[in-house]
Order: C-alpha cells, then structure tokens, then sequence
C-alpha cells in the first residue's frame, strides 16, 4: 500500500500536483519519471525516509509498491 506521503515525495520531485499511483504502478506509466528523473526521486525518498539504497536493492524494483515495500523495510530495519 503506497503512503500519502510517500506518494507526495515523488510527485513533489516531478513537480506533479496529483497523479494516481498505485502498488503495480511503473516509473514509466509516471509524468516526467524518465530515466533522468529516475536518480532524483530516488534521492528524494531516500532524504524523505531517512533511508539508504543500495543500487541492486533499487534495480530489483519492479514497481513502485516494491518501491514502497522497500522503504517500509528499512524503516522496520532501524527500530
């Protein structure tokens, strides 16, 4: 389940007042998330969170909700 605020961290990035994101969402079905945009909003959730990536973590997600299932894991990984 995508959070409103992670939700907002991304449209926030590509400067997007609203936009349906959903779990099976991909990057490409997104507004302005090209592969350029792609570093920043990584960058974003990570400053977001207070989280760090590493690079094959962020590969091995498919969509967005793995995206956000990520985020919560590391989130878990800190208490």
């Amino acid at each position: 389940m995508i959070t409103e605020k992670f939700k907002r961290t991304i449209l926030d990035e590509l400067n997007l007042d609203d936009f349906d994101i959903e779990d099976d969402t991909t990057a490409d079905q997104v507004p302005g998330w090209d592969s350029l945009n792609h570093i920043n909003v990584i960058l974003a959730v990570e400053k977001a969170f207070n989280v760090h990536f590493k690079g094959i973590e962020v590969l091995r997600c498919k969509n967005i909700g793995a995206l956000q299932n990520l985020v919560n894991t590391k989130l878990e990984q800190k208490q």
